[in-house]
């Protein structure tokens, strides 16, 4: 079978599967079952032994541990206490509680890295409060779903540790390239909320007190360290990345029973059990989309698309906006994870060949996906925060599109300058380059 004909059967019959709702995982499964029977020289046995071989890789086990900090986070009050603080610094602005969304966002994407977890905790407390502020639900559910994304940006993050497992990346250099492009995302956000704030003349949350601040940040200071033990572990060269998330859990096991005594022994039964389930789905999609993207390997489809693609461009920088904007594409009907899977190995020899950087590559990839969790038919945390506001979330489009305008610009900007999402790497990981 050709190259052409593999890459029309596979894609064709994984949209219609998702047409027709089938779960992400299983259209991707599904869609390679033609194959079997028009490939002899593949059978069933060698994709469940690619299924299986794809759970080897010991970077994975860090999956569910996050996952599970992230929900122990949550039920320990250290959301409440982070909501706080960021009241005291970003509160006296226009549109205070928008700003403080946003705020909180960034910071608890250090502790958790995910964003599901991020827009359920942080959206659980601050919709309904923002509702009966006066803020519009629409406005209100954009400026959640949007925030939550730095989730996966901002270190640690979950989407970076598969990246890093698929393509053989360092983590450390990943957690680094990260920062800057996650920052930036958040103070273009900032700038939008305090835009439509002034336009719509929501209130102010609080007056500046640097009283408030301190005793805000003393009653968070333990929270706050996570991100700190987590990536510094990490970078330091003290724990691997599946240590730290152990240690990530057991910190905030910590907190949440002995220190804030939130979590007794039923709840975190619940929180486990949440996790397991949670985790799973995250798993299984991982396997299916190695058997997926085993199958485009079997038939040569990355030195096909490479063959292809390479005859228009050899520029890095419209490399990477041709790669952004695949990523961009398959972001809005599939999860990161599988996403990554499947064309993290199909696009790496296009970088490669126009000379980017694995680092730049991946965080473009990061980035670029991430817009998938608020945009539809996939939009997880834009579902999320819709059914916590009680809207449809078709009605908060117009206020994504927004925010989400903002974020592109952002990856233009780290698109024509590589350095932004490098510069640390570089002063910190000086052997990478």
């Amino acid at each position: 079978m050709s190259s052409s004909i593999v890459i029309i059967l596979l894609f064709l019959i994984f949209i219609i599967l998702i047409i027709l709702k089938i779960p992400i995982s299983f259209a991707l499964i599904f869609a390679t079952l033609p194959i079997l029977f028009l490939e002899p020289r593949i059978t069933p046995i060698m994709l469940l032994q690619r299924m299986m071989r794809s759970y080897a890789s010991f970077i994975l086990l860090s999956v569910p541990f996050f996952l599970l900090a992230a929900n122990l986070m949550n039920e320990s009050g250290i959301t409440d206490r982070l909501i706080r603080f960021s009241k005291s610094i970003v509160g006296p602005l226009p549109g205070g509680l928008a700003h403080v969304n946003v705020f909180v966002s960034m910071i608890f994407a250090g502790l958790s890295g995910s964003s599901t977890a991020d827009a359920a905790g942080i959206g659980s407390v601050l919709i309904p409060a923002m509702i009966k502020e006066g803020y519009d639900k629409k406005f209100t559910v954009a400026v959640t779903a949007c925030s939550s994304v730095m989730g996966v940006i901002i270190p640690p993050s979950i989407m970076m540790i598969i990246w890093a497992g698929v393509m053989g990346t360092t983590v450390s250099g990943l957690f680094l390239a990260g920062f800057i492009p996650g920052i930036m995302i958040g103070l273009f956000q900032i700038c939008l909320v305090f835009i439509f704030a002034s336009k719509r003349k929501y209130p102010v949350m609080s007056k500046f007190s640097f009283k408030e601040i301190f005793v805000s940040f003393k009653s968070s200071f333990l929270a706050l360290l996570t991100p700190l033990i987590i990536i510094g572990g990490i970078i330091g060269g003290f724990v691997t990345p599946t240590e730290a998330s152990f240690v990530a859990v057991m910190y905030s096991l910590f907190l949440g029973v002995i220190i804030y005594r939130r979590i007794g022994f039923s709840k975190f039964l619940k929180i486990l059990l949440d996790t397991i389930k949670l985790a799973s789905i995250s798993l299984f999609a991982i396997g299916a989309a190695s058997i997926y993207g085993w199958v485009l390997s079997y038939f040569r489809i990355p030195q096909f698309l490479m063959s292809k693609i390479g005859m228009v461009t050899n520029s890095p920088t419209l490399m990477l906006c041709i790669i952004s904007m695949i990523f961009l594409i398959v972001g809005t009907f599939m999860d990161g994870i599988p996403a990554i899977v499947i064309l993290g190995p199909l696009l790496k020899p296009l970088a490669e060949f126009a000379g980017i950087h694995p680092l730049h590559f991946a965080i473009v990839g990061v980035v670029s996906l991430s817009f998938g969790l608020v945009t539809p038919p996939y939009g997880l945390c834009l579902l999320i925060t819709s059914e916590i506001a009680k809207i449809n979330c078709i009605e908060a489009i117009k206020e994504v599109g927004i925010f989400l305008l903002a974020m592109i610009i952002v990856v233009l900007v780290i698109i024509i300058f590589p350095n932004l999402t490098l510069f640390l790497p570089k002063m910190l990981l000086s052997n990478l380059f």
